[in-house]
């Protein structure tokens, strides 16, 4: 098979979920709904949590942070989707499919970290709350967050340069609808063991060690809660954590649902299809989790919406002598 240079490729085709040309417009319809309602739905959380001071705590503090990553890596993805199918072009170029890979494995790893950071934080709450505010102060949870968003950067840039390495076949189709690391080595022609390696052993290290944690976190919690003499001091503590304990199911459940596809399906597009369910659907329904079932969260998002529809009116009084 022939093979040409990194430096000689220009781009790349991203073939999409389907080539029926008939379904297209669906796809984008659903896609750009999806999109849409992330963007909005994540807005109004953080929106929501800036908007009330009695929201200004470490929990929301992560879940803003965790709206706003669940916003960028929409953003990485989709919009280029919705782009190519409304142009029917499949193109993507090098530096913009690079570009889609580093930031996808930003914002992923990050996602992970902060679903690891907000267990340890209801773990302090709960087994810990006589010095909760001693261990969670501003200056260990905003450290947590930038040591979160570093580690992802440094992962991110370390995988992107080693792609860079590579040589790639003529055939540079992807079959999915966004440039993901693996198909992208997948079209190399070059040796990419030590891809693959690290690869595994970032996967085992930046997903395994925060599943881990909150695995550790949540058998301390549950452990703590059950010896609570109060069934409404266990009813409490146990819906702080619902929700933060759907967003993790829904989050590690579709991302093992997709390897355990792409393990027992040869087909490259029903991977693409079932990818879908951890890099759209969980960002869309974390949103509905979290103001769903948070009681402080649909009270702040009824206020700020109370207050976008009906405006407080500047009333000024004149004082008239008779």
């Amino acid at each position: 098979m022939k093979f040409r240079n990194q430096t000689a490729v220009s781009e790349f085709l991203l073939l999409g979920l389907t080539d029926d040309p008939a379904l297209q417009p669906l796809i984008f319809s659903l896609f750009l709904s999806m999109y849409l309602v992330t963007i909005l739905g994540n807005l109004l959380i953080i929106l929501a949590i800036s908007s009330d001071s009695h929201l200004h705590t470490p929990m929301y503090f992560f879940l803003s942070n965790l709206s706003c990553t669940d916003i960028c890596l929409s953003t990485t993805t989709v919009p280029k989707m919705l782009v190519n199918i409304q142009a029917r072009d499949q193109s993507i170029s090098y530096t913009g499919c690079l570009s889609q890979v580093c930031f996808v494995l930003i914002f992923t790893v990050l996602e992970n970290f902060l679903l690891a950071v907000m267990a340890f934080d209801r773990y302090v709450a709960i087994c810990h709350p006589l010095k909760y505010t001693a261990i969670m102060d501003p200056h260990l949870y905003i450290f947590l967050l930038q040591f979160s968003l570093l580690i992802s950067t440094v992962d991110a840039l370390f995988h992107t340069l080693m792609v860079l390495r590579l040589s790639f076949c003529t055939d540079l189709e992807i079959p999915h609808f966004f440039c993901e690391l693996a198909e992208v080595l997948q079209l190399a022609c070059s040796d990419i063991l030590i891809n693959n390696i690290l690869v595994f052993v970032a996967a085992c290290v930046f997903a395994g060690v925060p599943l881990l944690g909150i695995i550790f976190s949540y058998i301390h919690i549950v452990s703590s809660v059950l010896r609570m003499p109060s069934s409404g001091g266990k009813h409490k503590a146990f819906s702080t954590c619902g929700s933060h304990l759907s967003v993790v199911s829904l989050f590690y459940g579709t991302g093992f649902g997709v390897y355990i596809s792409s393990a027992v399906t040869d087909s490259p597009r029903k991977t693409a299809v079932a990818s879908v369910m951890y890099s759209v659907v969980p960002q869309m329904l974390n949103p509905f989790i979290y103001s769903l079932r948070n009681r402080d969260m649909k009270e702040a998002l009824r206020k700020l919406i109370g207050r976008v529809a009906f405006p407080p009116r500047c009333v000024i009084c004149f004082g008239l002598d008779f």
